[in-house]
């Protein structure tokens, strides 16, 4: 894909003057209902690498799941049981709470027509939500944006992508890249003297925090981080704080239209080798993470107005390879999670005894099923502008 950026970098003192201070009991006054769709948040959190779905969401009542994979297999005993025949990866057990809730929807066998296995080209086929055989520029959040929902309110800022240069589905769109989130997280705590006045900035780590595509001076004003003191604790690491980040864009919006999007990324999940402690660890910093998002989002009041989906390029193959891992696959399941989402299962599990002429899992979802609920039931837009064709939405949305 060919992609054309306008980088823009804001000096640390020019970023300090965007804070604002937060003003205590400020959430307690917030509704927990969006005034209207312009106010709902999407949540995009890549998978980066192809995540192995047999592995996260396991059918354990099957036995060709242990047969195809014997080494790489999670003992039945360890697997926390959803129902009588799927259940989590032990280091999902973070998610538990959003589950029993029904706040978390699990979307099964997600995939696409003649599935591409280069990370490349198949990453671009889910960011555009193009066919295979066919090659966009503009990300699929662009044409959301085109088919009204940028005229639903005027945002000052398109989408926030945390830690990642790449706009990838806001290919096309007014969106600003936090390039550095630790330094977007030490500039919310610590940019306020006791009276609340900015102080004169200096830090040479926030030289280069900001790169702002389109119109410079709007978006960045969206991105003004409000210090906001979280009860949250979030997890450490580096998936912890872009967490930590995106609430705190999420505060920064009090009083205005404010950020529709805001993208996350975890990797890497390309476990071609030695995958057991590679993918528990990912797993876990995936749970720990969606789990604190929660919570703060929680503590501003927002959970409801918020939509968290996950996405990768693919999945894995069914059979484990010869170094105890997995090859590049096909389909996947991913989560939902939100105040207003319909918990539980959605859509059909893949059939093991339905394997394609390469030994991959058939889809039972297209992708694009994902993004049509998102345009037609979250924002309120048209669908097939979206897509760019007829996709049946699913039903994991509430309203």
């Amino acid at each position: 894909m060919h992609r054309r950026q306008l980088l823009h970098y804001f000096s640390s003192a020019t970023s300090a003057a965007l804070l604002g201070a937060h003003a205590p009991g400020w959430a307690e006054g917030v509704a927990q209902r969006a005034a209207s769709l312009s106010d709902r948040v999407l949540i995009l959190i890549e998978l980066k690498g192809g995540n192995d779905g047999l592995n996260t969401v396991i059918p354990y009542a099957d036995s060709r799941y242990t047969q195809l994979r014997g080494s790489i297999a999670i003992p039945r005993d360890e697997i926390i049981r959803l129902d009588e025949r799927s259940g989590l990866h032990p280091e999902l057990k973070a998610l538990m709470p959003m589950w029993e809730q029904g706040e978390l929807g699990i979307v099964q066998g997600v995939g696409y027509p003649q599935p591409n296995l280069s990370h490349f080209r198949s990453i671009e086929i889910w960011e555009t939500a193009s066919r295979a055989n066919e090659y966009l520029d503009e990300g699929w959040i662009t044409r959301a944006m085109k088919a009204g929902l940028s005229r639903q309110a005027n945002f000052t800022s398109e989408g926030v992508l945390i830690g990642s240069s790449a706009l990838g589905p806001l290919s096309g769109a007014r969106a600003v890249t936090l390039t550095n989130p630790d330094a977007f997280l030490n500039q919310a705590r610590f940019a306020h003297n006791g009276e609340g006045r900015v102080q004169s900035a200096g830090n040479a780590a926030l030289q280069h925090l900001l790169q702002v595509e389109g119109d410079v001076s709007q978006a960045a004003q969206g991105l003004r981080a409000e210090r906001f003191n979280f009860n949250t604790g979030f997890p450490q690491g580096a998936f912890g704080n872009h967490v930590s980040a995106a609430c705190q864009v999420v505060a920064s919006q009090k009083g205005r239209a404010g950020v529709p999007v805001i993208t996350l990324t975890l990797g890497s999940f390309d476990t071609h080798q030695n995958q057991l402690g590679t993918h528990a660890n990912l797993l876990r910093q995936l749970a720990e993470g969606l789990a604190a998002l929660r919570n703060g989002l929680l503590e501003l009041g927002a959970w409801e107005r918020t939509l968290v989906m996950t996405f990768s390029e693919f999945g894995r193959r069914p059979r484990q390879n010869n170094s105890n891992g997995t090859d590049h696959g096909t389909v996947a399941p991913h989560f939902v999670a939100g105040g207003l989402v319909r918990g539980g299962w959605h859509g059909q599990a893949p059939d093991f005894g339905q394997l394609d002429a390469s030994q991959n899992l058939q889809y039972t979802t297209d992708f694009r099923q994902l993004y049509a609920t998102v345009a037609k039931d979250w924002w309120g837009v048209s669908a097939q502008d979206v897509v760019r064709g007829r996709f049946e939405p699913l039903k994991f949305l509430r309203t």
